[in-house]
């Protein structure tokens, strides 16, 4: 087992904090809303930041993919968005209305979200990369009141649906070109914040009212909404700070699209909350993009995803040495388990280790950690936040002796807990049906030193030969083969073995796929894992489909083999 012992000043120390029982409740006396009763997010992620020493520290630095860039102090952010809460107003919004953004990521995104929040409203933000039939679905589950796009979105996704979605009642469209004919349910975002009132009366909400509503994918079926309240803001604001150990002089740069709820959570609130300076850059992946940003803005703290990183080293090394990224201090990731190889090759290139963190839409903050003072055990999800009770647990909810796997559950009552799921109690109450637990559908196991260690989905566990496989460690152990650049991994049934593991590789450049190398492959897992837990088959592909958020997709591959119907693609990342 590799451990990277890299400790030094941080703003958590663990150990101290967990020994003297840490509670949520301690955190509340950070927040306007603790001393006066007025409780609102917005306040607390702009307008109290605006109303301090803070009042002209850029808040925002964005960048647009054709090297368009602005920057905005949150004083400047307090009135654009006071601005837009007016405007939201005299477009009828009211207080708990749906509000969706279907957008790319461009300052009015962001301006969106905060001013929704401003008027009481729920703010649901829709990925760009859905069409329209995941809109439509979305937005009549909800019952959206409001969409606010661009022409070329709205387009692409509401055009042709918006006369099936009933409640649909204005659609407010920034980015418009001048000959653009408005329609009569059309508003033009720039030309009603030129006259809208600089000064907004803020909606004063309870802890527990609605603000936050992200949809997410299921195996089959539709969407389900899942409903975060004001009181989230505690979780965001926490675990930034101790999870990104976000500080005063840092440079923040989350890369997940707010459609998601990393974007969300620690792409919107968290930074603004704890007071940070972001950045955010739209446009296309590409790796001299990305490094020439964290250059530019002397990115600091740098939040991204496996996927990313996998296809930064895929991209190789020569491409770093163009750039100088000495200003990166800490690098974190989130969307699905790190590969060891991934943390091995963060420490060659970037000097630092890449600490991966754990959490869901449905828990709207960070449950498990790598934190910035504690040993990183390479390949571990880390350990629980202070104040999270973390466990795994049989069928029944009997806590598992350390190293053997079973169902991840969270104790339920942390601030950033989703509150429902929305019109859909019976699937909320799935949630919690081991009594006592919040049940996370994951698989894992404890080591004997409270590190938390994932093995896969409950569902996508393989049992071949009498023994339970995790697919993920078969596919770490994948991609510690020189030739594999992505994997992915099923359980295909078998008469003779009840299933074998069936393997999806991409390959790195400069290789050819070859039934020698399929045999080189499988030999190579064999001797990384045991004579039951390698791939019988391999199978090489071009590309293989994962969501936005960088997950292999491993429902998709096995319905694809299968023959069977593929469910919800809407997350999928088919560019």
């Amino acid at each position: 087992m590799e451990i990277v012992d890299k400790t030094g000043t941080c703003n958590l120390d663990y150990n101290r904090v967990c020994k003297n029982g840490f509670c949520f409740d301690e955190v509340k006396k950070d927040f306007d809303w603790y001393y006066t009763g007025q409780v609102n997010i917005a306040h607390e992620t702009i307008d109290r930041h605006a109303n301090s020493w803070r009042k002209n520290k850029i808040a925002l630095y964005w960048e647009g993919p054709d090297n368009e860039h602005e920057k905005y102090t949150f004083m400047e952010l307090k009135t654009l968005t006071d601005k837009f809460a007016n405007v939201l107003k005299m477009a009828g919004v009211k207080k708990g209305d749906r509000v969706f953004t279907y957008l790319p990521r461009i300052p009015e995104l962001y301006i969106s979200a905060i001013s929704i929040a401003k008027v009481g409203a729920i703010f649901a933000p829709l990925f760009g990369g859905f069409r329209a039939e995941a809109v439509r679905d979305r937005m009549n589950d909800s019952g959206a009141k409001v969409v606010i796009t661009t022409p070329e979105m709205k387009k692409i996704g509401i055009e042709e649906i918006q006369s099936e979605v009933p409640s649909l009642e204005k659609i407010i469209l920034a980015d418009v070109p001048e000959s653009y004919k408005f329609n009569d349910n059309e508003l033009s975002f720039d030309a009603e914040m030129t006259y809208a009132p600089e000064e907004c009366n803020m909606e004063w909400c309870s802890l527990e009212d609605p603000v936050i509503m992200h949809y997410t994918s299921g195996t089959t079926g539709k969407s389900k909404g899942v409903v975060h309240v004001h009181n989230a803001m505690i979780g965001h604001y926490i675990t930034t700070k101790w999870v990104q150990d976000l500080r005063d002089d840092d440079v923040y740069w989350c890369t997940a699209d707010p459609g998601w709820v990393t974007g969300t959570s620690y792409g919107i609130f968290g930074p603004w909350l704890t007071g940070a300076s972001q950045v955010v850059c739209s446009g296309r992946f590409s790796p001299d993009a990305w490094y020439s940003a964290i250059d530019k803005y002397k990115v600091t703290v740098w939040y991204t995803a496996p996927t990313a990183l996998r296809m930064l080293m895929k991209a190789g090394d020569e491409v770093i040495k163009n750039y100088s990224l000495r200003s990166l201090r800490y690098i974190t990731s989130v969307g699905e388990p790190l590969n060891p190889e991934v943390i091995r090759w963060g420490m060659k290139v970037y000097g630092h280790p890449i600490h991966e963190n754990y959490w869901m839409t449905e828990t709207g903050s960070n449950m498990i950690a790598n934190f910035y003072g504690l040993p990183l055990k390479i390949g571990s999800m880390g350990k629980p936040f202070p104040g999270i009770e973390a466990a795994v647990v049989d069928d029944s909810g009997k806590v598992l002796p350390p190293g053997v796997p079973g169902n991840l559950v969270i104790k339920p009552g942390w601030p950033s807990m989703m509150r429902s799921i929305w019109n859909n109690p019976e699937k909320y109450r799935e949630y919690f049906r081991i009594p006592g637990w919040y049940v996370t559908g994951d698989s894992a196991f404890v080591d004997n030193d409270g590190y938390f260690w994932f093995t896969g989905r409950v569902d996508d566990v393989i049992k071949t030969s009498g023994e339970r496989v995790g697919p993920f460690e078969v596919e770490s152990a994948l991609l510690e083969h020189p030739a594999v650049a992505e994997a992915g991994v099923i359980g295909k049934p078998d008469p003779l073995y009840g299933n074998i593991i069936k393997a999806f590789i991409s390959l790195k450049s400069g290789y050819e796929g070859s039934e020698e190398l399929k045999r080189e492959i499988s030999g190579f897992v064999k001797t990384k894992l045991a004579a039951h837990a390698f791939p019988r088959e391999i199978e090489f592909k071009a590309g293989l489909p994962k969501t936005r958020s960088g997950k292999i997709m491993r429902r998709v591959l096995k319905a694809q083999e299968l023959g069977q119907p593929l469910g919800d693609l809407a997350t999928l990342d088919d560019e």
